[in-house]
């Protein structure tokens, strides 16, 4: 069965808006936009992306929900999310298993400690959120360059709060590559783990190569042939999930995007011809 978004995602960023509204590209099925960006906008942009979200699906992907910060839960933007998605018929939400924020707001999605009291803590917040939107949603998992006050791995943190809040993965491929790589874990080992059940959709993306040892998460490039190599051992582990191509910066000509969202429907059309089933 077909994911009802669809297989193939692309990242929207307003650098797109013209082109994608004048000739749309047939091979992408869904969009995803951060909320935060679109929601307070009005006038032209606001009439070209409800042009855009009235002809296509739509997922949405957080940036401040800060799931695992120590400050209480910001009620009211999710109250206003829960208006912006029925607005724009949004039936698939996402973010970071991360926080942001603390006593003031830090631009930047810093790791939870991999601690029971962080997984306690951030599961019930999961909860909460998924009871006033009326609406499961799917976390991610992140790039992380340091674990402070850790516990547990990445893994059996992600696996428990997964359980313990009872919702949705965006499985990030680069960032396991990118985590796998910086911290000395086998990458397939990690992927196998995922719970195949829980997926709602995937990304892939690019990195910055620092050294050797050291990847850098940063949306801003092509993605390189491990990662895509990883992709495609998801798919075959995992079956069949829609799986978006993020790119926040050094934005090319979309046809060098659509490009590569072309290597995703590659790789999902060879492991159809094995035999792979959609995740649903």
């Amino acid at each position: 069965m077909t994911s009802p978004i669809g297989n193939l995602g692309l990242g929207l960023r307003r650098e797109m808006l013209d082109d994608i509204l004048q000739s749309p590209p047939q091979l992408v099925d869904f969009y995803e936009v951060a909320p935060e960006n679109w929601m307070k906008f009005g006038g032209r942009l606001q009439k070209q992306f409800r042009q855009l979200t009235e002809a296509h699906t739509f997922v949405c992907h957080g940036l401040s929900l800060s799931l695992g910060s120590p400050e209480p839960l910001d009620v009211d933007f999710v109250k206003a999310l829960k208006v912006f998605f029925k607005q724009h018929n949004i039936s698939t939400y996402s973010e970071h298993l991360s926080y942001c924020s603390g006593l003031g707001h830090m631009y930047d999605l810093m790791p939870i400690p991999f601690t029971e009291d962080a997984i306690k803590h951030t599961a019930q917040r999961i909860r909460q959120v998924q009871d006033i939107l009326e609406m499961p949603i799917a976390v991610e998992n992140v790039s992380y360059y340091g674990a402070p006050g850790q516990e547990l791995s990445e893994l059996e943190f992600t696996l428990a709060v997964l359980e313990q809040a009872d919702c949705k993965l965006l499985l990030d491929v680069n960032n396991i590559y990118v985590n796998a790589t910086n911290h000395g874990y086998d990458p397939e080992v990690f992927l196998r783990a995922m719970p195949t059940q829980r997926i709602a959709y995937g990304h892939v993306a690019g990195h910055y190569q620092e050294a050797e040892d050291l990847l850098v998460d940063t949306h801003g490039a092509t993605v390189c042939d491990p990662v895509w190599a990883l992709l495609g051992k998801a798919y075959e582990i995992h079956g069949l999930f829609p799986t978006l191509l993020e790119r926040d910066f050094n934005i090319p000509p979309l046809p060098e995007l659509l490009s590569e969202v072309s290597h995703i429907e590659r790789l999902q059309h060879a492991q159809l011809k094995q035999g792979a089933k959609h995740v649903v």
